[in-house]
Formats: C-alpha cells, sequence, structure tokens
C-alpha cells in the first residue's frame, strides 16, 4: 500500500485530495471521497455562508472521517466564510486566488491545516513565511483558473524551493499520474476532473456526459488577456470569449460574460452558455463510478506501475 506523508498530515488512508471545485464539490461528493480513504473538499466558491454552513453540517452527517473546504480568497463573503470555518473546526482549508497568510494563525489555533494552492515558485516562497502546513501546486493542465507552468515543470521547482509537503495537481488521472507525481517528489495529488464524473457527485448527467465524450484538445483556455485565464470545455461560451478577445474587447467586459457561468453550467446543466471546468485529463475520462471505485483505481494502478517499473530498472 502506497502510504506518504500526507496520509499522516491529513489523517487519511490514501495520499489523494479531491479538488474543491465551485458548484461541484458538494458534501455528498466531498464524504463520499473522505469515506472512500482520501480527502474531500468541500467548494465554497462565491456562495453564500448560509449554503457553506448548510454544506458543512451535511457532510457531518454523512462521514465522521476529516474533510476540507476550498476558499476563494476572492469571495465577497471571505470574512463570513472564515467565521463559519473556525466555528465548525474544519480538519482541512484549501484557497486559492489570493495570499490566506493574515487568517492562518486562526486556523492552525483551531486546529485546521492550512494548504495554498500554488502555481509559481515565487508565491510558494512568500506564503511559506505564513506559517501554512503544505501546498498544492497546480500545473496549467487542470480546469478552472490557471497559470503558466506545466504541472512537470512546476511540481520539483516548488519542492526544492520550500520546505513543506507539496501535493501535485493538474494533468493527473490516474496510477500513472500518482507515481509520477511522487517521482517529482511530491508527497500526494489533488484531482479533479475525474470526480466530477463520481456517482456522488451533484452535477447534472449532461454536464458528466459532456465530459465523458471530450477528446484530448476539447479544452480552451480563455480570458488570457484579462490576467485571469481559465481552462474550461469548448462550447459557445469559450467561442465567445475568444471572439471577443480576437477583437480586443476590454478585460472587464470580457470579465463580465463569465458572471454566473459556472452555476449555470454545474447546477442548471446548461453545457453550451455556461462554463464547464474541466482539466485536459477529460478525455480520459470515459465513464461514471462511485467514488470509492476511483480511489482504489487509482492506489491500484499506482501499485502496477511501480511493480513494473521495479521489474524495468536493474
Amino acid at each position: 500500500m502506497i502510504q506518504t506523508e500526507l496520509c499522516d498530515l491529513l489523517g487519511i488512508e490514501y495520499p489523494i485530495i479531491q479538488g474543491g471545485m465551485a458548484w461541484v464539490s458538494t458534501a455528498e461528493l466531498a464524504a463520499a471521497v473522505s469515506e472512500a480513504g482520501g480527502l474531500g473538499v468541500i467548494g465554497s466558491g462565491a456562495a453564500p455562508p448560509d449554503w457553506l454552513r448548510e454544506q458543512l453540517h451535511k457532510a457531518k452527517e454523512l462521514t465522521n472521517k476529516p474533510f476540507g473546504v476550498n476558499v476563494m480568497l476572492l469571495s465577497p463573503y471571505l470574512a463570513e466564510i472564515m467565521d463559519i470555518l473556525l466555528e465548525e473546526k474544519v480538519a482541512v482549508v484549501t484557497t486559492g486566488a489570493g495570499n490566506p497568510g493574515k487568517y492562518v494563525p486562526a486556523l492552525r489555533e483551531a486546529g485546521t491545516k492550512v494548504i495554498p494552492v500554488v502555481s509559481s515558485v515565487a508565491l510558494a516562497k512568500r506564503l511559506t513565511r505564513s506559517g501554512v502546513d503544505a501546498f498544492i501546486a497546480e500545473g496549467m493542465e487542470s480546469g478552472g483558473h490557471i497559470g503558466v507552468l506545466t504541472t512537470m515543470a512546476l511540481v520539483p521547482q516548488v519542492v526544492d524551493a520550500v520546505d513543506l509537503p507539496v501535493i501535485a495537481a493538474g494533468g493527473i488521472y490516474d496510477g500513472r499520474g500518482l507515481v509520477a507525481a511522487l517521482a517529482l517528489g511530491a508527497v500526494g495529488v489533488q484531482m479533479g476532473t475525474r470526480f466530477m464524473c463520481a456517482e456522488e457527485c451533484t452535477i447534472p448527467q449532461r454536464v458528466k456526459d459532456f465530459v465523458i465524450r471530450a477528446k484530448d484538445r476539447d479544452t480552451a483556455v480563455s480570458g488570457t488577456s484579462t490576467g485571469h485565464p481559465v481552462r474550461a470545455l469548448r462550447n459557445r461560451l469559450t467561442r465567445k470569449y475568444d471572439e471577443m478577445e480576437k477583437n480586443g474587447a476590454p478585460p472587464e467586459e470580457i470579465e463580465n460574460l463569465g458572471v454566473g457561468s459556472l452555476r449555470l453550467a454545474m447546477v442548471e446543466g446548461d453545457i453550451e452558455n455556461g462554463t464547464v471546468m474541466a482539466g485536459q485529463v477529460s478525455a480520459m475520462v470515459n465513464k461514471v463510478q462511485p467514488a470509492r471505485e476511483i480511489i482504489l483505481d487509482i492506489m491500484n494502478s499506482a501499485e502496477c506501475v511501480l511493480g513494473r517499473l521495479k521489474n524495468q530498472v536493474v
């Protein structure tokens, strides 16, 4: 069995974190992943505080194992979200879109592990001084907001730059990705896109089918001109983004195009006019499976890869 420092740090069985995807990672999915031995993560996104509190209570009813919450630091409800996390004593908080430094002391005092998502070495170095517990180094293969470095390039650089555990994210689908991440110096992986097609994921079936139908070049990066690039599956909305950027539309106009579009896709099921944030491994996802089956498949295939490599190396 593959167990790493991440398992000890988070109190989990397998070194797998489920990505905290806004409007996708609800209590049902997070609890199922935690029950299966990984770390489930609720995606708070820009959702209101009452929604998050409801999700936390639901997750606690579904599992007594550790789970986390992903916090988008640009949320208009950030202060209230942090208050709720402190009150509820959430086991793990992952963060994105900013510096969680001012919140770290209170979270750690409450017993919460704080793990920021980083897309550059500079950001990881800066956040090291804030007292966080680990980093998620996320390459641009991932769905959603992305940086400019690939996972293969980013992870070993972050590993070398900081004296904290590093979790690899972006472009990871199965045991081959897990073993590769460990070879790069990571202590585990975070995966989002594959868990979109978990049985317990509450997004509409038509969104899951859209992911399953995707081919290797079916994701697009939009919003580069605004400084906030996003990877999503190609559809009517991404084509509109492309057209606006080619025509030199102002950044604020491009940003406004995306307002509410993620919820439109992930809650209402509009796969043409909504933003279907998904990574480049979408083409590898070919069926809907229970979260437990996904995790066991990853771990079993990782063991097979390690056995094959052992036989190949003399």
